[in-house]
C-alpha cells in the first residue's frame, strides 16, 4: 500500500488548489502576528501615557520628597522649672516639580523679588533637571512663603516640616546647640539627645511627637539669662575679646548656668561657626593663672606637710635656672600660708609646690580632674594641656598657674571638690544630692574643706576678692590674672582673668567662675586685673541670682573667723 501511495501521480488541478490554500493559511498567520505585535506596543504605550498623564495632573502635595529627607519629631527641651529651651514649630519648605517649568529664567526672576540670596545657577540647573521633585528653599518664614504664593508660579509649591525654635535665643546658645536641615543634633545638648537613642528612633520612624517625653535640663533659665546679661555688659564694659561664666551646684553637680560671649543666635545661626564664637567654658583651654593657686595651697594642706601657721620666705625672687619667679605685688618678706594666699604670691606657692615634689604635685591635680579630659553631656569639651615630662620649673610655673592649661568648667568643679571634700562629674540633667553621693568619690580631707573655705572668705574680706563681696552672701573666692603667650612669650598686655567664688561660705553650695579674655581698662589709668573686672562680674550674678538659688542672705556673720576658726 505504501508503495503505490509514492507512485500515484496528482491531477493538475488538485495541485494547484493545494498551493493556492496553503498561501491563504500561511498570510492569515502573519497578519494575525502583525495585529498581535502592534496591540502589545499600543499597550505598552498607553499604560506609559497613561502614567504620566496621571502623575501630570495629581496634587503635588501628594508627591513629596524622598522618605529620607523628612524632618523627625524632636522632644521638647525644658530647664529645671519646665521652661521650654527648645521645641519643634511646622515651618514652610519651597520645592519645584522641573516638569511642569514652563519658563526657568521667569521662575528665578520671580523667586529672586523674594528670596534675594537664591543662588540662581544652581537653581536655573533644578529647574532645568526634568526631575519630579526638588528642594528649592528650606525653611521659609510665614511671610515669606505668603509673598511667594502671590507670585502664582506653577510648578511650585509649598510642603510643610518641622524645625527647631529656640524661645531663649542666644541665651542658651551654646549650651542647647544646634540641629541641621533635617532637625538632626549636630551640637550641644541637642546632638547628646540624639546619640542617646533619639536618632534610631527617628530612622526607624518611631520619633512620633506625641510618645515624646521632654527632656528636662538642670540649668534654670532664670539665672542663665543673669549670667548671660552680666557677661554680656563685661564684654562691651572692659572691651575685651569675649567672657564667660558658669554657676555651678557644688552638692550635685548640676549646671545650673553657663554662657560664653560672643555667642550666636540658635534660630539664625549664620555665624555659629566663626572661631570667636567658641563656648570658651568648657571647649576652650587656658593658663587659669593664680585661681590655680587654689589648689597649691589646698595640696600642701592636704598632704600635711604645711598647715595655717606654716611660713614661707618671699623675701627675695627664686630663682630655677634660668627663670626668675617674682611676686606682682611683693611684700619682701616671709608671709604666713595664709597670706601666700590672699597676696597671691607666686614664690610662696611655688615653695609650697617645691615642699610636695613633682610626682605628688601632678597627682593631687589628676586627683582633682584638672589634667583629664572633663566627661559630661556636652560633646564640646576641651582636651587639658600639661608638660610632656614634669621637671621641677614645670611644677613651679604650674603652681601658680603657667605652664599648663585646662578649661574654665573644670577650675570650676575642681573648686567644688575644694569646698565640699568630693569630686563630683558635672552634669546638665537633674541629679539630687543621694544621686551625687554614689557618682563622686573624696578627693580631699575633710580639714583641708574647712581650711580652704577660711582661706577663700579671707581672701574676700582682705585680699584680692574685695570686689566680689556681696553683703548676706557670705562670699569667698581667688582671682586669677594670666598673662597669654603670644608669639612663645608671655605678653605683658594681653591677660586671661578670672575668678572663682563659692558661696555661702559657712557652708558652700555654689560655685562661680567668670572669666575675661583680653580685657582693657574700665577707665583711664586703671589696671586690668581680675580683681577689678572678673570679681565684680561673680559679685553681680551672686546678688541677682543667689536668691533665685534658694540660698536666703544672712547679716551679720561675714567675718572669716565664724567660717573656721585660724587653726590647723
Amino acid at each position: 500500500m505504501i508503495s503505490l501511495l509514492r507512485g500515484r501521480r496528482k491531477p493538475a488541478g488538485e495541485a494547484s488548489i493545494v498551493v493556492e490554500g496553503s498561501r491563504k493559511a500561511t498570510g492569515g498567520k502573519q497578519k494575525n502576528r502583525v495585529v498581535m505585535t502592534m496591540a502589545v506596543f499600543f499597550g505598552i504605550y498607553g499604560a506609559i501615557a497613561g502614567r504620566l498623564v496621571y502623575l501630570g495632573i495629581q496634587d503635588p502635595e501628594s508627591s513629596g520628597p524622598p522618605a529620607s529627607r523628612v524632618t523627625a519629631a524632636r522632644p521638647d527641651i525644658v530647664d529645671r522649672n519646665g521652661e521650654v529651651l527648645a521645641t519643634d514649630i511646622k515651618t514652610a519648605s519651597l520645592f519645584a516639580e522641573p516638569r511642569r517649568i514652563v519658563d526657568a529664567d521667569e521662575v528665578i526672576e520671580k523667586l529672586s523679588t523674594v528670596l534675594p540670596d537664591i543662588d540662581v545657577e544652581q537653581t536655573y540647573h533644578k529647574l532645568r533637571s526634568g526631575a519630579g521633585f526638588v528642594w528649592l528653599k528650606r525653611q521659609l518664614t510665614p511671610r515669606q512663603q505668603a509673598e511667594i504664593f502671590q507670585l502664582g508660579l506653577p510648578g511650585i509649591g509649598f510642603r510643610t516640616e518641622k524645625r527647631r525654635f529656640y524661645p531663649a535665643g542666644s541665651t542658651v546658645s551654646h549650651l542647647i546647640g544646634l540641629t541641621n536641615i533635617d532637625n538632626q543634633g549636630i551640637s550641644g545638648l541637642e546632638k547628646y539627645i540624639d546619640d542617646q537613642g533619639l536618632a534610631d528612633l527617628q530612622a526607624s520612624g518611631l520619633a512620633v511627637a506625641k510618645d515624646l517625653q521632654p527632656v528636662k535640663l538642670s540649668i534654670d533659665l532664670r539665672v542663665q539669662h543673669i549670667v548671660h546679661d552680666e557677661i554680656t555688659q563685661a564684654l562691651e564694659r572692659y572691651h575685651s575679646i569675649a567672657a564667660g561664666a558658669v554657676v555651678l551646684n557644688a552638692k550635685t553637680g548640676e549646671i545650673v548656668a553657663m554662657a560664653s560671649v560672643p555667642d550666636y543666635d540658635p534660630n539664625n545661626p549664620y555665624n555659629a561657626h566663626e572661631k570667636d564664637r567658641l563656648n570658651r567654658i568648657s571647649a576652650g583651654t587656658y593658663e587659669m593663672g593664680s585661681t590655680i593657686k587654689s589648689f597649691t595651697t589646698a595640696m600642701a594642706l592636704d598632704s600635711g606637710l604645711a598647715n595655717l601657721e606654716s611660713r614661707f620666705d618671699a623675701s627675695r625672687p627664686l630663682r630655677i635656672g634660668r627663670f626668675t619667679i617674682k611676686d606682682f605685688h611683693g611684700k619682701g618678706r616671709v608671709l604666713t600660708l595664709p597670706e601666700v594666699f590672699i597676696y597671691s604670691s607666686n614664690i610662696g606657692s611655688a615653695k609650697e609646690a617645691d615642699m610636695v615634689g613633682i610626682e605628688g604635685h601632678r597627682e593631687f591635680l589628676k586627683r582633682l580632674g584638672l589634667l583629664d579630659r572633663l566627661r559630661t553631656e556636652l560633646p564640646e569639651v576641651a582636651t587639658p594641656t600639661e608638660p610632656k615630662e614634669w621637671k621641677k620649673v614645670n611644677s613651679i610655673t604650674i603652681s601658680f598657674g603657667h605652664g599648663m592649661s585646662t578649661t574654665p568648667l573644670q577650675t570650676a568643679v575642681g573648686a567644688a571638690a575644694l569646698m565640699n571634700g568630693r569630686l563630683l562629674p558635672p552634669t546638665f540633667l537633674p541629679r539630687t544630692e543621694a544621686e551625687a553621693a554614689e557618682v563622686g568619690h573624696q578627693v580631699v580631707k575633710d580639714s583641708t574643706v574647712e581650711q580652704m573655705r577660711y582661706l577663700y572668705r579671707l581672701n574676700a574680706e582682705k585680699g584680692s576678692g574685695k570686689r566680689a563681696e556681696v553683703p548676706g552672701f557670705r562670699v569667698g573666692g581667688k582671682t586669677g590674672t594670666a598673662e597669654k603667650v603670644v608669639n612663645g612669650r608671655y605678653s605683658s598686655d594681653k591677660r586671661f582673668n578670672a575668678f572663682l567664688a563659692a558661696f555661702p561660705m559657712d557652708d558652700p553650695q555654689y560655685i562661680v567662675l567668670s572669666i575675661i579674655d583680653e580685657p582693657k581698662p574700665e577707665k583711664p589709668g586703671m589696671a586690668a586685673t581680675s580683681g577689678l573686672n572678673a570679681a565684680p562680674v561673680v559679685a553681680n550674678i551672686i546678688r541677682r541670682a543667689g536668691v533665685l538659688l534658694g540660698v536666703t542672705p544672712e547679716f551679720g556673720h561675714e567675718s572669716a573667723a565664724t567660717v573656721v576658726s585660724y587653726r590647723d
